[in-house]
């Protein structure tokens, strides 16, 4: 799985910080709380400071424990850090430092060691006189989407699904909306009841906003929305407040664009007897046909849960009918394996040896076609 992609992190600092980061929605999840941080600036300027054996105990996949020190207040916290393979992941009391810091996507945190110690700061911003608020907010056309998102792995996970919103974009342009009453119920960690119209579908659904912290879930009626609409990795999500319910668009984009030179199906293969046998149903489908136009794609978290688990639950919609399928991807070494409805596929278009199977990755989902012989 190669061509990884590049962090927006800097490795070097004049004022002697080595390390920079931007943070991340993860990395100020409460949830689950760990910082990430790349693997070069952490072997170039951390782990040339640890020993031998801590270094031997890392590359074991195991954690090692550091003295960590908050340089914005003068707090000394113990702290563990662990190898994820491509980059590094800083736990412990990692949570604790979000919350006490009122840390939010997109802050800068620096690190460097010194004196045996890992030390951090993420300078306070710097606090502007804020215009008063105008309650009475003109209406919100709904081409003008003010909350715009990119859809991640996390926030189309129908075992645990959930959208998060930052908490600026929220307050800003919904929450503005709101009574007293209604505010004061997320301000108390309790739940509030939405309307929620896909403006797409012109379908509507009763959904709950919850608070956490520096962002809001989305929950409720989550996961059917994501199976519905055959949401994927990728995907953007538009969002705005109107006629007093939440609006929510995540148009299907049908056309592909397809740049001189450039197949349209860039993966095809013949069906075999393997492919086609529903007692043990499964397509395999080439290593590199697989890596070179489907996981070229993929976040880095989704090809790293692919490394470490060997398979990665995906979006496959057939071209051919329009269905939409949540499905599993399996590594298998040089070859992977698409399972999950596969023998309901086969059984539906009643496939055979020698039928021409097309796949390509499209807007977060696995496009598939067998056409007609």
């Amino acid at each position: 799985m190669r061509r990884a992609r590049s962090y927006n992190v800097s490795s070097q600092g004049q004022d002697g910080w080595t390390i920079r980061k931007t943070l991340t929605s993860s990395d100020v999840d409460i949830t689950h709380p760990f910082l990430t941080l790349p693997r070069q600036p952490v072997e170039n300027h951390i782990l040339v400071h640890l020993t031998q054996l801590e270094r031997n105990q890392l590359n074991n996949r195991e954690q090692v424990t550091i003295n960590a020190r908050d340089e914005d207040t003068g707090e000394n916290h113990v702290m563990k850090l662990k190898w994820r393979g491509s980059y590094y992941n800083l736990i412990g009391k990692w949570g604790k430092l979000v919350r006490a810091k009122g840390l939010d996507a997109g802050r800068e945190i620096k690190l460097r060691w010194l004196n045996g110690c890992l030390h951090f700061s993420v300078p306070t911003l710097q606090v502007m006189t804020a215009i008063p608020i105008q309650m009475v907010a003109p209406p919100i056309h709904r081409e003008q989407w003010p909350i715009k998102k990119v859809l991640t792995l996390s926030d189309v996970d129908t075992n645990h699904p959930f959208l998060p919103l930052a908490r600026r974009s929220v307050e800003d342009h919904i929450l503005i909306h709101w009574t007293q009453q209604q505010r004061e119920l997320l301000r108390n960690e309790e739940q509030v009841n939405v309307n929620a119209l896909d403006v797409d579908s012109g379908e509507m659904y009763v959904m709950k906003l919850r608070w956490r912290g520096n962002y809001y879930n989305l929950i409720g009626k989550w996961g059917k929305i994501i199976r519905r609409k055959g949401l994927g990795v990728g995907k953007e999500i538009k969002i705005c407040w109107g006629n007093g319910c939440l609006n929510f668009s995540v148009p299907y984009e049908r056309n592909v664009v397809v740049l001189p030179g450039q197949e349209q199906w860039p993966i095809k293969k013949a069906l075999t007897l393997s492919d086609v046998d529903t007692n043990h149903p499964f397509l395999t489908l080439p290593g590199k046909a697989v890596e070179d136009h489907i996981l070229y794609y993929l976040t880095l978290q989704a090809r790293e849960q692919l490394r470490i688990e060997r398979q990665l639950n995906i979006n496959a919609r057939d071209d051919d009918t329009g269905d939409l399928y949540i499905m599993k991807l399996k590594w298998r070494g040089s070859y992977y394996n698409l399972i999950g409805k596969w023998g309901q596929i086969i059984r539906g278009k009643r496939l055979q040896v020698g039928r021409e199977i097309r796949v390509r990755w499209d807007n977060g989902c696995l496009i598939f076609s067998v056409p007609e012989s």
